[in-house]
């Protein structure tokens, strides 16, 4: 059965016998790599077989680093790892003025390549005596699968990576701001356009944008209507009731706790368990923003001088290719970890977000509120000190603060060309961990979490849509 459902698609004469194949095509950046790779357990839980595509070394980025379950052991899961030319894998610059992730950018025209090998696959599918095959593809990979509509029995579902919350922000901006229930938490972040996302970013989306509606036979979002309800039914009204489902939260909601003796279980785990429950803030800003030298050292005196508890998470961004070169190993105030001994971690390897996040010492979340990082705080009840760095995040903060109410600012995205002062971290990190206020939000996350775990039981909302996907793609 599906970890995170109780539902009827899993009874013993449920859909194995579907004959229905899916295949996912992933976008090359972690936050949708590990996405579609949690989708991927879900339906093939369902005994139905999944196929997961890409580029080699970002069908190894995607193994290596998911959180949760172990895709080598998953039934119906299957991996296909296509070649693709050579890109330019150039390192992130900390120091540019914005800070949207340019050095991916080669690794994303590079898969325009996908697009014959894709093909490729669904018609195999089709003569193995799969009556459908399912093309489940992130909706920057629209390119990659603009002919598959014309396989007879294959069908395109567009999977949205980012919030139903930041989508209806895009459509109410384009129509004029309107005044709607709802759209009031818009006004004060700036448009897209203007707010976060490169000129190199906006011609890669203007290049699928008129494939968009020709493809797709619905949309999927990982989310829950208990999360942003209100979001998801006005997008499907702007898009005249298209077949939207939200089945989130992909990643797991119940994690199988590592033996403390493993040498698999990671040191801050260990480390958690000797702390005192919600004592703990993560610091972790995902893996498309590099900070600067100076950015680094306001960071470290703000959460030394908190006097919190605290587990950073220190990397550079990723490469196009994450195994290839060395990484920037950013330099610490002098003598810095030897200060913080006892009270806080550094950590600069990959580090098991999920598993932390769940983890009953954790009480609070820094993050830049990607919206892989938004549902996993959100499913473990962890509230988020939100500091947005580009594209999305900053419509996802506002989703967070001010609808929500589980989460802080810790800079506004008006003043994201202004250094962020180890005064300001310091006020954030206090106010989310000792505070009325910073109590509040953490009893309302756990509220949210509580909520949505019951979404995803038998009967529940999530359960329902998850049911009706399914149903759809196997009748």
């Amino acid at each position: 059965m599906a970890e995170n459902y109780h539902t009827k698609s899993h009874d013993q004469n449920g859909f194995q016998d579907a004959q229905v194949a899916v295949i996912m095509v992933p976008l090359s950046a972690q936050g949708h790599l590990n996405q579609l790779l949690h989708l991927s357990r879900l339906i093939s839980s369902c005994n139905i077989p999944v196929h997961y595509v890409g580029a080699t070394t970002h069908i190894r980025q995607a193994k290596f680093r998911v959180h949760g379950f172990d895709p080598l052991t998953a039934k119906n899961l299957h991996f296909h790892e296509f070649p693709t030319p050579p890109f330019e894998n150039p390192p992130p610059n900390p120091n540019a003025s914005h800070k949207f992730p340019n050095q991916l950018i080669p690794s994303f025209y590079a898969a325009i390549h996908l697009r014959e090998p894709v093909c490729s696959l669904a018609r195999k599918l089709l003569d193995a005596n799969h009556r459908r095959v399912i093309v489940i593809y992130d909706s920057m990979m629209t390119w990659v699968v603009e002919d598959v509509p014309a396989i007879p029995n294959a069908e395109c579902y567009q999977f949205n990576s980012i919030s139903a919350f930041h989508t209806f922000s895009l459509i109410w901006e384009i129509k004029g701001k309107p005044l709607l229930a709802g759209t009031e938490v818009f006004e004060d972040i700036p448009s897209v356009e203007n707010g976060g996302t490169t000129t190199k970013l906006w011609e890669l989306w203007r290049k699928q944008e008129s494939l968009m509606g020709k493809i797709s036979s619905g949309e999927l979002y990982n989310s829950s209507r208990v999360i942003e309800g209100l979001y998801l039914d006005l997008v499907a009204k702007e898009k005249d009731d298209l077949n939207l489902w939200a089945i989130g939260p992909f990643n797991p909601l119940l994690l199988t706790e590592q033996k403390k003796d493993s040498d698999k279980r990671h040191q801050t785990l260990d480390w958690l368990d000797k702390q005192e429950p919600d004592s703990v803030i993560y610091v972790s800003f995902g893996t498309s923003t590099s900070f600067s030298n100076e950015e680094i050292e306001e960071l470290a005196i703000g959460l030394e001088k908190s006097m919190q508890k605290f587990i950073w998470v220190i990397r550079d961004a990723d490469k196009g290719d994450v195994f290839a070169g060395e990484e920037r190993r950013a330099q610490l105030p002098e003598g810095y970890e030897e200060r913080i001994k006892g009270r806080g971690i550094i950590v600069r390897d990959w580090a098991p977000q999920l598993e932390i996040l769940a983890h009953p010492s954790t009480g609070g979340f820094m993050s830049h509120c990607g919206w892989n990082s938004c549902m996993e705080s959100i499913s473990m009840g962890v509230p988020i000190a939100a500091w947005p760095m580009h594209s999305d995040q900053p419509r996802n903060s506002q989703l967070v603060t001010k609808f929500l109410k589980i989460g802080l600012t810790v800079r506004h995205w008006t003043r994201r060309d202004e250094l962020v002062t180890s005064e300001i971290v310091e006020t954030a990190v206090r106010t989310l961990m000792a505070s009325p206020e910073g109590n509040e939000m953490r009893k309302r996350a756990s509220e949210l979490s509580d909520a949505v775990k019951q979404s995803v039981m038998d009967g529940g909302v999530n359960c329902v849509e998850m049911d009706s996907f399914i149903a759809h793609i196997t009748r």
